[in-house]
């Protein structure tokens, strides 16, 4: 199984990148996962927000491949603690036959059609954090998952 971050935009800061990527190098040593990143919408000054995430669902959906397992990270998903998510990492890497891709839309969140082409909504808190915050507590989370599931120290109880 491949894993995939889709993003909408780029990461603007270079704190954010530097640890992102240091958590992205990690998470590969146990599976293979990658970020793409969808470009934001340019010139976006005169469009309803409705319409930026229609734009945006366009994107997104190109993106995805047949088969796709596609899950929105959203502030209405499901909230896990570390270990029930390492466990569902666990059951999606034995069942999920293609790619798993976790997306992050974009500021104002995302279309309704992209909410029906999901298959689940996770959410990191119910505390709100800037996009580029949430693709570094991500991948972080994600790095957690599977050092823990290969009994690595580096969660504690």
């Amino acid at each position: 199984m491949k894993t995939l971050l889709l993003v909408v935009g780029r990461t603007t800061d270079p704190h954010f990148t530097i640890l992102i990527n240091d958590y992205m190098q990690r998470t590969q040593r146990y599976l293979t996962f990658d970020l793409e990143v969808i470009p934001e919408l340019k010139n976006t000054r005169n469009l309803s927000t409705d319409l930026q995430k229609e734009r945006e669902a366009d994107l997104i959906l190109r993106a995805l491949q047949p088969g796709d397992f596609v899950v929105l990270l959203d502030e209405g998903g499901r909230e896990m603690r570390s270990l029930e998510f390492a466990e569902w990492m666990r059951h999606k890497m034995n069942t999920v036959p293609r790619r798993l891709v976790f997306v992050i839309g974009g500021p104002y969140g995302f279309a309704p059609r992209i909410y029906e082409a999901a298959r689940e909504k996770l959410s990191l808190s119910r505390m709100t954090f800037s996009h580029q915050m949430v693709r570094l507590i991500f991948v972080e989370q994600l790095y957690r998952a599977m050092s823990i599931l290969a009994g690595s120290p580096y969660h504690h109880e």
